[in-house]
């Protein structure tokens, strides 16, 4: 049974889609950018700050689900310059245990929405 999840401490949607997708035990989250949810603001000062909103987004969602970073099998990033690969990935490691981190993609494309760096979503389970 599908249940879409919603969260105020996380950006809402900016087209037809919701942020969160739970269907049984499996959650599907949209790709999440670094929009400031309490200001609706995009927060692009320099990546790493960037990839902690885009992180925080996430976790609230997560956290709306009942779930944490534990519970994600995989991730996919997408990254408007193959350069902040580093500073990305720095910053994402804090949100996970290596040993059980999940599975993961990185892309490098032309643009993402609002023109903005990086794009992360994730799929989770309970």
């Amino acid at each position: 049974m599908k249940k879409i999840i919603t969260t105020p401490h996380a950006p809402a949607p900016i087209g037809p889609y919701n942020q969160a997708v739970l269907n049984g035990n499996m959650l599907y989250t949209s790709g999440q950018i670094a929009i400031d949810p309490r200001t609706g603001n995009l927060v692009t000062d320099d990546i790493k700050t960037e990839t902690k909103l885009v992180m925080e987004n996430l976790k609230a969602i997560l956290t709306e689900a009942g779930m944490t970073f534990e519970n994600v099998l995989k991730s996919t990033i997408f990254i408007s310059d193959m350069h902040n690969f580093a500073a990305i990935n720095e910053v994402y490691a804090s949100y996970f245990n290596e040993a059980t981190a999940p599975a993961r993609e990185t892309v490098e494309v032309a643009n993402l929405p609002k023109f903005v760096n990086v794009e992360i979503s994730v799929v989770a389970s309970l």
